[in-house]
């Protein structure tokens, strides 16, 4: 995929890792690639996948994220799966009658972040299409990450499930992190520039006897005040406003310059 020029580098952190109990579908598995990536995740870990690894139908479908595919780690045992792991979140909406904590994805998210940076290795668990885990999966988890999902009806796709998950890591990591490509080049207009917008504006309109009555011009002044403050203006756009107004009253067929008649 070809990136504007102005993009930064990919984002690839390889923390925390997904992992994915005995995943039944090559193109969920697939499906799940692609989202990690799209929110700057890479590191897959499969566990017991039902059909043959490589899964071509996986291929098809995570559609650019072959790097996360091809790196992704294939173990047959859930221990072997969470063999360096520091921190350990299972996915489940199910009740298990297990004392442990429980977080949302924002939560999750966070605390996460945290503990990344503190050097722990969290890996996050997801269970099978059919089933989800079994209790004793999430009784090796440390805490336990469900989503705002409808109690009646709280079965998720596999590959929807993880992308609420790295949805919400990747909003957790934009708090701190925005992204530059839309910060832009401009900044802010300073109070001076503003001012001389509003004394800009405000001539022109007492030229073409806008503020009547005059009792209440103070007031209509402050109204067209607080409408630009609102808009947060760049130094170009207030540049760009005072031209708007000298067009429509000199540069465009209005009065001349230097004009002080009615």
């Amino acid at each position: 995929m070809t990136r504007a020029r102005n993009m930064p580098p990919p984002i690839e952190e390889t923390w925390p890792a997904v992992c994915l109990l005995r995943p039944q579908m090559g193109e969920n598995i697939g499906a799940v690639a692609r989202v990690l990536l799209n929110f700057g995740l890479v590191s897959l870990r499969l566990v017991a996948p039902r059909d043959r690894w490589p899964n071509p139908k996986a291929e098809q479908v995570a559609v650019g994220a072959d790097t996360v595919l091809k790196a992704a780690r294939v173990e047959w045992s859930v221990e072997e799966a969470l063999s360096d792991a520091t921190l350990v979140l299972a996915a489940t909406a199910r009740p298990r009658g297990l004392e442990k904590p429980v977080w949302g994805p924002r939560e999750a998210a966070s605390k996460l972040r945290a503990a990344i940076a503190a050097g722990e290795r969290p890996v996050v668990m997801f269970g099978p299409e059919a089933s989800g885990m079994e209790t004793d999966e999430v009784a090796r988890a440390d805490a336990i990450l469900t989503l705002p999902v409808n109690p009646g009806f709280a079965s998720l796709n596999l590959a929807n499930a993880v992308a609420v998950f790295a949805y919400a890591y990747a909003e957790a990591r934009q708090e701190t992190d925005a992204p530059v490509w839309f910060q832009g080049d401009n900044p802010p207009a300073t109070q001076e520039e503003l001012d001389g917008l509003f004394a800009h504006l405000e001539a022109e309109l007492e030229h073409g006897r806008f503020f009547h009555p005059m009792d209440k011009a103070p007031l209509m002044k402050r109204n067209l005040r607080s409408m630009f403050m609102r808009a947060r203006l760049t130094q170009q756009e207030a540049q760009t406003m005072r031209g708007v107004i000298k067009a429509l009253t000199i540069g465009r067929g209005g009065r001349k310059k230097g004009d002080e008649g009615a």
